[in-house]
């Protein structure tokens, strides 16, 4: 019976050490570090190229006339009559408003007086100027009396010369009481009324040459940082209203200085045959006819930050990895970016999926990727 007991011992013995074995394998497998694979992203790229592209930058503006000038009196007077209203159509000569004439007219008669009596005192000086000769031939007469008659006919004929001129300019001061056009034009705005007092020089009227016209643009200071100052570049005009009426024109002027409320410069373009329905203050869009020099295009999806900095994820074909590049950009579009430096042709960029990336990750082209 003992030799079974010990029998019974070493069983219970041997079943309890396999316990304890099947008990620490676990645990010494759970101490070994197993590394997992490496992650494989999948990703677009495009291959990039560098090339001219249309520059489509656009501004609104307005149509105005390339000459308005500020018609107004050469004298002042009260307005008894304004012959024009804003839209109609003038020649050259044609009346626009006059001005009250009575005290122009008593001027005048004034003047023609003046005329008269210097003329009757010229007379008289040239008459005793005569005399005086005789006298002084016969030495009836002293020397200095005949300088005296000299001295008074040279005095009137001053005298009826000033008055001359005088009632030449009662004359022109009468005529100035008449505002006329000075050349043929059409009336864009008025700005005084009948019964109204003016001064010399105030405007009445505003009149505009119709068949010189110039679409008028404020343009960010932007636009300018890649052009020369004596470039003239095309520009397509059209109707804000009607896209399809548009005329083909050309920078004639920009603004040397910016506007001190916006800080924009106002460009004028000059139109070619601009249609009829570009009247004057019409609402219009122009876009410049040129190209960029060569540039490099990227989706908008592209553009990483790096720092607060736009960046580029470019895919090394070798090692199938993406690296971090940091790009400069020229301008922001719609749905587009414009790169200007950072990027060389050939390279492959990452388009969809660049949030997710890290340096030197190893990263998979999906169907239709370019590479």
């Amino acid at each position: 019976m003992l030799t079974a007991i010990k029998r019974g011992c070493g069983l219970g013995r041997l079943l309890w050490l396999l316990l304890l074995a099947s008990t620490v394998s676990p645990l010494s497998g759970c101490g070994e570090a197993v590394a997992p694979p490496p992650e494989i992203r999948p990703v677009r790229t495009v291959v990039v190229a560098a090339k001219p592209i249309d520059d489509d930058r656009q501004a609104v503006g307005e149509i105005r006339p390339r000459q308005e000038s500020d018609i107004g009196f050469q004298v002042g007077g009260k307005i008894i009559s304004r012959a024009v209203d804003v839209g109609v159509s003038v020649k050259k000569g044609d009346l626009l408003a006059r001005l009250d004439e009575q005290d122009f007219q008593n001027k005048l008669r004034s003047a023609k007086s003046d005329v008269v009596s210097a003329d009757a005192v010229l007379l008289e000086a040239q008459a005793t100027e005569a005399r005086q000769v005789e006298l002084v031939d016969k030495g009836v007469t002293t020397r200095a009396n005949y300088d005296a008659a000299v001295k008074n006919r040279r005095s009137a004929e001053a005298q009826l010369e000033a008055a001359r001129a005088a009632l030449d300019l009662a004359k022109d001061q009468l005529a100035y009481t008449e505002l006329k056009a000075d050349f043929d034009g059409i009336v864009t705005a008025v700005a005084a009324e009948p019964g109204q007092v003016v001064s010399a020089g105030q405007t009445v009227v505003k009149l505009a040459k119709p068949d010189q016209v110039d679409a008028v643009f404020n343009v960010a200071e932007a636009a300018f940082r890649d052009r020369k100052a004596a470039e003239r570049p095309a520009v397509v005009v059209s109707l804000l209203s009607s896209p399809s009426i548009a005329a083909d024109g050309v920078v004639r002027e920009v603004s040397p200085v910016a506007d001190p409320a916006t800080r924009t410069y106002q460009v004028k373009v000059t139109l070619d045959n601009p249609p009829i329905a570009m009247r004057f203050g019409a609402s219009v869009l122009g876009r410049l006819k040129a190209t960029t020099a060569p540039v490099i295009v990227l989706p908008g999806s592209a553009l990483f930050d790096q720092g607060g900095k736009p960046a580029v994820w470019v895919y090394d074909k070798a090692s199938s990895t993406v690296t971090l590049h940091p790009v400069q950009v020229a301008r922001f579009e719609t749905d587009r970016v414009v790169v200007s430096e950072g990027l060389k042709d050939g390279d492959v960029v990452v388009t969809a999926g660049v949030n997710r990336l890290r340096e030197g990750q190893k990263v998979r082209l999906v169907e239709g990727a370019a590479s």
